[in-house]
């Protein structure tokens, strides 16, 4: 029987206390680095870190003063179309009326008479009525035209300036057409000042059956 003081058998089992630590798992072949020291309890790890509350709102803010300015545009948009202040349709021409030109007797114009009818001496008896109302009797000069059959007797003139002119001459002669034409314009000399110093600006009657006494 073995004495209390004998030494402790080597095979009994020993203190859990005196028992060496089992090495640590490895965590791989890289070295050990701050972020394998991981605290025990549930709280934050690792380096992620959280939005700014701040730059979500502010971007909140933007974009709600975007949407309320282009509400308020669409809406003053469709008032304006539904007021009829902005359409899409071209806008209409507005033509400025023009009335007749006033008569207006200048005695200024060389007149040319030209007797279209069958009824000799009308173109002479035409021209003594434009001497007396005061033309130059050099100033008018009367022939007979090409044709007999002439219906309305008309003054011709030859720029719109002398629409006047002509229309005073026309009141003259006891009322006729007038018209801007030179188809019966008589060729005179270049050299030959006329109204305002162009050469060859004249008035021409054509006189008409309208106007026969026979």
């Amino acid at each position: 029987m073995p004495s209390p003081s004998s030494a402790i058998d080597s095979s009994a089992p020993q203190d859990a206390a005196d028992t060496p630590a089992a090495p640590a798992p490895s965590r791989g072949s890289f070295p050990a680095d701050r972020f394998d020291d991981l605290p025990d309890g549930p709280g934050r790890r690792g380096a992620h870190r959280a939005e700014n509350p701040r730059l979500r709102l502010g971007g909140v803010l933007l974009w709600s003063a975007v949407a309320t300015i282009a509400i308020i545009l669409v809406g003053i948009f469709g008032t304006m179309l539904a007021t009829g202040r902005l359409s899409f349709a071209p806008a209409a021409e507005q033509t400025q009326a023009v009335g007749p030109v006033a008569p207006e007797v200048d005695t200024s114009y060389p007149v040319m008479v030209l007797n279209a009818t069958d009824q000799a001496g009308l173109g002479a008896q035409t021209r003594e009525t434009i001497v007396a109302a005061g033309w130059a009797e050099e100033d008018v000069q009367d022939s007979n035209a090409s044709s007999t059959d002439f219906s309305t007797t008309t003054v011709y003139y030859q720029r719109e300036a002398d629409e006047a002119a002509a229309r005073g001459l026309a009141d003259v002669i006891g009322g006729a057409e007038v018209s801007l034409d030179d188809t019966y314009q008589v060729v005179s000399d270049p050299s030959t000042p006329g109204v305002d110093g162009e050469s060859g600006a004249q008035l021409v009657v054509v006189v008409g059956l309208d106007m026969r006494t026979e």
